[in-house]
């Protein structure tokens, strides 16, 4: 089976600069595996909210995932500086499909490559709702 290369730093459209931590490193001396998927999560619903289009205290809707995964193609470790590049690959009635490079220091190559899926919901209900128009321009300007 053939493995597909790394994404480069100009595959993504928006940028989050993340700072590694003590504690994100494992008994082999680099980042744990778990950590990357908190990275994920760090870096879109940061964007999400710097943005304005998230607000999980006082929002109407929220995001949930209900799909993930990653591909690693090198380590990470404290002290290093995480840029987390973000792209989405698709757009749904309720849901998007985001995708997350991570890359180490000034690397070009990510370090690790992963995606989830946001589906909207009611903050209350938990039930899926379609993106509001404001929500859609916005996602739609990460399109690759």
């Amino acid at each position: 089976m053939s493995r597909l290369p790394p994404s480069q730093r100009t595959d993504y459209k928006a940028f989050t600069q993340i700072t590694t931590r003590w504690n994100d490193n494992d008994a082999y001396g680099h980042m744990n595996n778990a950590i990357h998927y908190q990275l994920f999560d760090t870096a879109v619903n940061g964007h999400l909210i710097e943005q304005g289009i998230l607000d999980f205290k006082a929002g109407e809707t929220v995001f949930l995932v209900v799909e993930t995964g990653c591909r690693y193609h090198g380590e990470m470790a404290f002290p290093d500086v995480i840029t987390a590049g973000i792209r989405v690959a698709s757009i749904g009635t309720s849901s998007v499909r985001y995708e997350i490079g991570l890359f180490r220091n000034d690397e070009d190559n990510a370090c690790a490559e992963g995606h989830f899926v946001h589906v909207n919901v009611g903050s209350t209900s938990r039930r899926p709702i379609p993106l509001s128009q404001r929500t859609r321009a916005f996602v739609d300007g990460l399109l690759r």
